[in-house]
């Protein structure tokens, strides 16, 4: 009976453990997520300063910072991690447009107020890298957790639903830019 009521316990406490276990592991990936939101967001606030500062140099370039534009209203409205993926996806092609173009005038690289915003959208762009390789990371750990023995039963009972890595799906972004005078 005593062997019976440890067995039991030990089942119990496993159970505890490994369904706590996974919710660690979930949560991390919402704080993960949550992290690049906030440098996301960041970056959309660095946005319309840039786009005000390089308008008067890139008259002919106004389809490009429309898209910017369009892209961050359209970011504002997502809801779902996918749509917002996509956007800051198609946005990062964009601003590296933005970015190439810029080389062809010399005012504009010459502009304090380009400079300084360049430089800080910048450092964003590394802060978020950083924090897309911090969300795939939690999100590796958490499903990895979620498919190894014995933890999958524990997952397959409570319906715990594997997470996507934050992926470039748009061929276009894996491109270089090609900056033509």
């Amino acid at each position: 009976m005593f062997i019976a009521i440890l067995i039991l316990a030990a089942i119990i406490l496993w159970v505890i453990f490994s369904y706590n276990g996974l919710v660690t592991r979930q949560m991390g990936v919402k704080n993960a997520f949550g992290q690049i939101d906030v440098q996301l967001q960041r970056r959309f606030d660095l946005i319309p300063n840039l786009v005000n500062c390089v308008k008067g140099y890139m008259k002919h370039e106004s389809e490009t910072l429309e898209k910017v534009t369009e892209l961050r209203t359209a970011w504002a409205k997502a809801g779902s991690i996918g749509e917002k993926v996509e956007l800051d996806n198609q946005l990062s092609g964009a601003l590296k447009t933005i970015m190439a173009v810029s080389e062809g005038y010399p005012d504009l690289k010459a502009n304090q107020n380009f400079s300084e915003l360049q430089e800080e959208l910048r450092n964003t762009e590394n802060k978020i890298s950083y924090s897309r390789q911090f969300y795939n990371d939690s999100v590796t750990r958490y499903n990895t957790s979620l498919m190894t023995f014995p933890s999958n039963i524990i997952a397959s009972i409570f319906k715990f639903t594997p997470e996507k890595l934050f992926e470039v799906t748009d061929d276009k972004t894996r491109e270089n830019v090609k900056v033509e005078f």
